[in-house]
C-alpha cells in the first residue's frame, strides 16, 4: 500500500515546495529589485511618516479638501473589505443612495449648477478607488477655494498639475489621485 502512496505523497510535497515556497520567493525577490515602491504598497509619505497609498482611498468630508468616490466598504475605505454594493442601475436601494449623495454634493458646491459628476456620487467596483476624474476634481474647487480662503484660479491650477494621463497613453481615462491632491492642497501657502 505504501509503494503506491509513495509516489503521490512525494509529488505532493514536491509542488507545494515548488509552489508554495520557491514560486512565491522568488516572484518577491524579483518585486522587490524590480519595482520596490510597487512591491511595498505604493505608499505616500509627508513629513516623514505613511499618510496612505496611491492605490486605496481615503475618507476626506472636509469642505477644505477634495472628496474622493463614495466607498462601498464598511468601515469605508476598508481594504480587508474591498468590494462593490453589487447594486445595479436601477436597484431602488442605488438609486435612492446617488439621490441622497447628489442632494449632499450640490448642498456642498452651490456654485455649481451643471451636472454632478458620477463618480463623486457612486462608488468604484472596489470601494477603494483613490482617484476621481478632471471633471469631479474641477467640480469642487470652488468649495475648496472657499473654505481655505486661496483663490479659486490657484486651486484649479493644482488640479490642473495633477492629472495623470492615461496608462501608456491608452488605458483607462484621465484622474486625479485624491490624496496627493490634498496633500499638495496642505502644502499651499
Amino acid at each position: 500500500m505504501f509503494s503506491l502512496l509513495r509516489p503521490t505523497i512525494v509529488v505532493f510535497l514536491a509542488l507545494s515546495l515548488v509552489t508554495g515556497v520557491a514560486y512565491p520567493l522568488l516572484v518577491t525577490g524579483v518585486a522587490q529589485l524590480i519595482f520596490p515602491r510597487q512591491a511595498n504598497g505604493s505608499l505616500i509619505e509627508a513629513n516623514g511618516r505613511v499618510v496612505g497609498s496611491d492605490l486605496i482611498g481615503q475618507q476626506f468630508d472636509d469642505a477644505k479638501y477634495f472628496w474622493p468616490r463614495p466607498s462601498a466598504t464598511s468601515p469605508a475605505y476598508n481594504a480587508a473589505a474591498s468590494t462593490g454594493s453589487n447594486l445595479g442601475p436601477t436597484n431602488p436601494a442605488q438609486l435612492d443612495a446617488v439621490r441622497t449623495r447628489t442632494d449632499a454634493v450640490r448642498k456642498a458646491n452651490p456654485t455649481q449648477h451643471g451636472p454632478v459628476p458620477v463618480d463623486l456620487v457612486t462608488a468604484s467596483g472596489s470601494g477603494l478607488d483613490p482617484h476621481i476624474s478632471p471633471a469631479a476634481a474641477l467640480y469642487q474647487v470652488d468649495r475648496v477655494a472657499r473654505a481655505r480662503g486661496v483663490d479659486a484660479h490657484r486651486v484649479r491650477e493644482l488640479v490642473t498639475q495633477h492629472i495623470e494621463g492615461r496608462t501608456f497613453g491608452v488605458l483607462g481615462e484621465p484622474r486625479v489621485n485624491v490624496l496627493r491632491l490634498n496633500l499638495a492642497l496642505d502644502s499651499l501657502k
